[in-house]
């Protein structure tokens, strides 16, 4: 199978790969792209990144979506492509890629199959800005219990909003939610987002550790109400005072 990018005499330099026309990279082939290494695919301009055909795009190596640069995927990657990315290339981004290049409108893109698949320290790198953009079909139907918990408390509370918090499963309420996590959860977050099924599905350990003003200033009466008996007798004398 032959590509522009190799040859008989070795791989084009990265100097003729950076110069190609957004015209001539979108004409090209899955074959062409088949053949690019990692180095051409940093030589990129973002112009060029963007005028890759989801097709085109979809054929590139985990070793090559690994290797783009934040600006690459910041500036060049369109939404159509991130909806167009694979599951394999999904995993394949860096901390560093989600942290720094990743936007919101990107995030957004993403498919349920794809944020499902992420590592929990890919989770752990979305800024909170990128969390709080999360539809609540996205929280619900992608995000597995061991990526709940891998959230880190700035993102639980600063990020989530409180219809992604009453959108969450209570499977992922009673087996993701760590206590830090509980700890931190604002008072608008409970009474605003917080179900009564989500309230009683809540572990005892999570009850807990729940502060006196979430108590007092966060839960509702249903709320109150909806607490298990196991709960009930979880709350210090300090958090009912």
């Amino acid at each position: 199978m032959s590509s522009i990018f190799t040859d008989s005499t070795g791989a084009l330099s990265t100097t003729f790969v950076s110069l190609l026309s957004t015209s001539q990279i979108a004409a090209l082939t899955t074959d062409d792209l088949l053949g690019i290494n990692t180095a051409q695919v940093q030589a990129l301009s973002t112009r060029s990144i963007a005028a890759l055909s989801t097709s085109n795009f979809a054929v590139l190596s985990s070793a090559n979506i690994a290797a783009l640069t934040t600006k690459q995927i910041a500036q060049g990657l369109t939404t159509d492509q991130i909806v167009a990315l694979t599951t394999a290339q999904a995993v394949a981004l860096t901390t560093a890629q989600i942290a720094l290049g990743l936007t919101t409108d990107q995030v957004l893109a993403l498919e349920t199959a794809d944020l499902a698949a992420l590592k929990t320290n890919q989770i752990a790198a979305l800024t909170t800005s990128d969390v709080a953009v999360l539809t609540t079909d996205q929280v619900s139907q992608a995000l597995t219990t061991a990526q709940v918990a891998a959230l880190t408390t700035a993102q639980v509370a600063k990020g989530l909003t409180t219809d992604q918090v009453a959108a969450l499963t209570t499977k992922q309420v009673a087996q993701g939610l760590t206590t830090a996590q509980a700890a931190v959860l604002t008072t608008a977050q409970i009474n605003l987002g917080l179900t009564t099924p989500q309230v009683a599905a809540l572990t005892t350990a999570n009850v807990a550790a729940l502060t006196t003003t979430q108590v007092n200033q966060g839960l509702t009466t249903d709320q109150i109400v909806a607490l298990t008996t196991a709960q009930v007798a979880s709350l210090t004398t300090a958090q009912v005072a």
